[in-house]
């Protein structure tokens, strides 16, 4: 604050510093022209001067030369002194400087001199700082002369020195009534400037949508609240609310019903909780919560009376039936759950992501960690959790992909039989596989339409800044291998290191099946999702040369066969019969050796890509068998070309 205050008063008093000089400038030019206009004749300004009139003259000057005024001389254009109040340089003939050429040139001007060195008539007038004013003088249209006027500036300095302490009123350097009603104008001036300052100032803090506090308004508050709670250990609570479907929504009913149905959660949430109670536009489709001491008891009670509210909401878009309205909340609080603000909103989204996983329209409390070994986990997930976050807040279309990318990894480690210890590393590697992303400027990542050359250049980098943004966090090697290596190709034609075959980490393999396949059956701006037919078809296609055929074929068979497959944009449901291969098998097809894995012929006759086709092998059909000799309990195999 004092260095915001010392901002401002220098802002404020160079302004009156400014303001005075130009106040200065507009009396002392009324003061000459009304000496001109009342003393001098047309002829007498361009230089015909008696010297009889010149004394009469010289007399006039030497009375205007008061009230601060200590020097006054008039020019002609080529550089005499007509008039002064000093007899003796009268008929001096001085160069012609840039100030006074500009005066000249019909410009009135000024500056304040302090400096000794540069201005050497502060030594012979005894003036700490004074005020150089040039005031042309027009006849028929032309300046014919130019007044000089040396102000003694010591009073104008003064005021603004004073202001710069006081923060107060400004004073300009003028005299009269005009110096009077010029202090009025600004200090009026300055009052609307501050009114509207602040009022700006409120408005870059407000989400547009519902007026509520945006999201990095709440979260400074937030760590405004801990800061005051800290010493004392004074309670805090925070309430993570989500509304339900909304992302279905908008695409079911348009972003103005979703818009709508904001609004009136947004509304009933600031009814029900205290008024002290702070609450904030967290996400698209998230309202923070943070009850300080004083209302840190009301906050759960607050999220039931939501609740209940809710469920007599049912609004109703076109033809549509009434949709129901509800939400998933997580709840934690300081210092039960944590100390830091990045730690509590970490908790707390765990919280809430267990609300929704339960099926939404639930309320979760953080679980309270005791242990060092405890904390040490829900310290690495927090951080997960908080990129996995970041991720949504840069981009919906980049989490919702890294989710599918999640699915699809685990359903090609279950083809492949792989360990199940491995799932949990597979699921944080596909949700976190785009997470270099966050540095991608928000132009090029969302743009409507393909990428340039150089676009796509920097969309490249994301891998080595994921890894980079993944790199210190404990136990997390695999994953730093599947988002460092995951656009490279079995044929060497990646990036960003150009490894091929199974100079590939296996993780990176999986990821690269898993993300090719999201990437065909998720629409973007610039085009629209690819059938699931030909995306497994292109998937065959790019089996050799993009991806590994034994990490290809496994997927596009369990795609086609598996009754739980994956769909695209849906979680956990079963592949409809509208796409299933047009011949089911009658009995359990035969299975050959490919490379590593046990490949069986496609119902409908095709031979995969890079598989051979023919005779059945020997070996049982079992997720224990398809476990390549390899694969070791060390979990290295994930990280490492295989031996």
């Amino acid at each position: 604050m004092a260095v915001t205050a010392a901002a401002l008063t220098t802002v404020v008093g160079g302004g009156i510093s400014t303001t005075a000089v130009d106040a200065s400038i507009a009396a002392d030019r009324a003061l000459v022209t009304a000496f001109v206009d009342t003393d001098m004749k047309p002829n007498e300004i361009q230089g015909s001067l008696t010297a009889d009139r010149k004394g009469q003259l010289q007399d006039v000057i030497g009375s205007l030369a008061n009230s601060g005024i200590v020097r006054l001389k008039m020019y002609l254009p080529d550089g005499t002194i007509q008039l002064a109040n000093e007899p003796d340089i009268v008929g001096t003939k001085v160069p012609i400087d840039a100030d006074l050429a500009n005066a000249f040139k019909g410009n009135a001007n000024g500056d304040l001199k302090n400096d000794p060195a540069l201005e050497p008539d502060l030594v012979e007038l005894g003036l700490p700082v004074l005020l150089e004013e040039y005031l042309p003088v027009q006849v028929g249209g032309q300046v014919s002369a130019v007044f000089e006027v040396y102000r003694d500036a010591s009073p104008i300095v003064a005021q603004a020195n004073a202001t710069r302490i006081q923060v107060l009123a400004v004073t300009l350097a003028a005299t009269g009534v005009l110096a009077l009603f010029l202090y009025f104008v600004f200090r009026s001036a300055d009052s609307r400037l501050r009114r509207q300052t602040r009022q700006l100032m409120e408005t870059t803090r407000r989400d547009a949508l519902t007026g509520m506090l945006n999201h990095g308004a709440v979260v400074e508050e937030l760590t405004r609240q801990l800061d005051e709670a800290a010493p004392e250990e004074r309670r805090l609570a925070l309430a993570l609310v989500d509304v339900d479907n909304l992302r279905l929504l908008n695409e079911t009913h348009g972003h103005p019903a979703g818009d709508a149905v904001l609004r009136q959660v947004a509304s009933i949430l600031r009814e029900e909780l205290s008024t002290a109670t702070i609450v904030g536009r967290y996400g698209p489709d998230e309202f923070l919560c943070i009850a300080p001491p004083a209302s840190v008891h009301d906050l759960a009670p607050a999220i039931e009376r939501l609740r209940f509210r809710l469920r007599e909401l049912a609004p109703r878009f076109g033809e549509s039936e009434r949709l129901p309205v509800s939400v998933s909340v997580g709840l934690c609080s300081f210092p039960d759950h944590g100390r830091g603000t990045t730690e509590l909103l970490s908790v707390v989204a765990v919280a809430l992501s267990q609300a929704k996983m339960s099926g939404g329209d639930q309320v979760r409390w953080a679980e309270i960690v005791v242990t060092p070994e405890a904390q040490t986990e829900r310290a690495s997930f927090d951080v997960l959790q908080g990129l996995v976050i970041a991720v949504d807040t840069k981009d919906r279309y980049t989490k919702r992909h890294s989710e599918d990318v999640a699915r699809y990894a685990l359903f090609l480690a279950d083809q492949m039989g792989l360990p199940p210890e491995w799932r949990r590393t597979l699921h944080i590697a596909g949700l976190l596989h785009d997470i270099g992303k966050i540095g991608i400027p928000d132009s090029i990542l969302r743009k409507p339409a393909p990428l340039t050359a150089d676009e796509y250049h920097i969309v490249k980098q994301h891998v080595a800044l994921g890894h980079m943004i993944v790199r210190d966090l404990p136990h997390l090697d695999l994953v730093r291998a599947g988002i460092r290596f995951h656009h490279e190709q079995w044929d060497g034609g990646g990036y960003l290191e150009g490894i091929h075959g199974e100079e590939i980490p296996v993780v990176a393999r999986i990821l690269a099946v898993a993300d090719a396949f999201s990437a065909m059956t998720t629409s973007r701006a610039y085009r629209k999702a690819m059938p699931i037919r030909e995306a497994l078809r292109r998937l065959e296609d790019s089996a050799g040369t993009q991806l590994d055929p034994d990490m290809v074929i496994p997927f596009v068979r369990g795609m086609e066969t598996a009754s739980d497959a994956p769909i695209p944009g849906e979680d956990h449901r079963s592949i409809p019969a509208a796409w299933m291969p047009d011949i089911a098998p009658t009995a359990p097809p035969p299975v050959i050796a490919s490379g590593s894995f046990l490949v069986e012929d496609r119902p409908d006759g095709r031979t995969p890509k890079n598989g051979p086709k023919g005779q059945s092998g020997d070996g049982p059909n079992t997720p224990a068998a398809r476990i390549p000799t390899w694969l070791t309990s060390d979990a290295s195999w994930m990280t490492k070309p295989r031996h």
